[in-house]
């Protein structure tokens, strides 16, 4: 062992840490990608809501049909037997499956041949500005993708 002081040399590191340009070269790079990111992945869970909601809507279709069925007749499938209105025959809400509610589904026509039933973004959710979607007994499917309240041209159909 030698305890000669004057021997002594530190050991020094051979550059095993970052420089700051390379920190902030990856901060950059991080950032463009959450630019890019961030807004694809936002859409992608708007789509898939709205998606949630069209699914639902033809289950509240397939509902009209059976009390069409049972009762000749469109009407009262609505909330205390009314023709139109929340649905009593089928969920009120979108996703039926019980996860927070984005869409409120309405009966929002009915006569004794024909019915509409829509489904509208709540406000306060990812949803609000997304249009309502809408689903007839002829079968045809509109989405108010401006969402102007009103289907315009354009606008008769479900696809993104």
């Amino acid at each position: 062992m030698n305890t000669d002081k004057g021997s002594f040399t530190p050991v020094r590191s051979s550059g095993s840490g970052f420089t700051l340009i390379e920190v902030m070269v990856v901060v950059a790079i991080v950032a463009i990608l959450s630019a890019i990111a961030i807004p694809m992945y936002q859409n992608q869970v708007i789509r898939t809501h709205r998606t949630d909601a069209m699914g639902a809507l033809l289950g509240l279709g397939q509902a009209m049909e059976r009390f069409y069925a049972q009762n000749n007749t469109y009407i009262g499938a609505a909330a205390g037997g009314a023709a139109t209105g929340v649905p009593a025959i089928f969920p009120a809400q979108s996703p039926i499956d019980g996860g927070v509610a984005r869409y409120n589904l309405t009966i929002t026509a009915a006569d004794a041949t024909s019915y509409t039933v829509q489904a509208t973004p709540l406000a306060g959710t990812t949803q609000a500005g997304d249009g309502f979607v809408q689903l007839n007994s002829l079968g045809q499917r509109n989405w108010d993708r401006d969402n102007s309240g009103a289907i315009g041209a354009g606008e008769n159909s479900w696809k993104h």
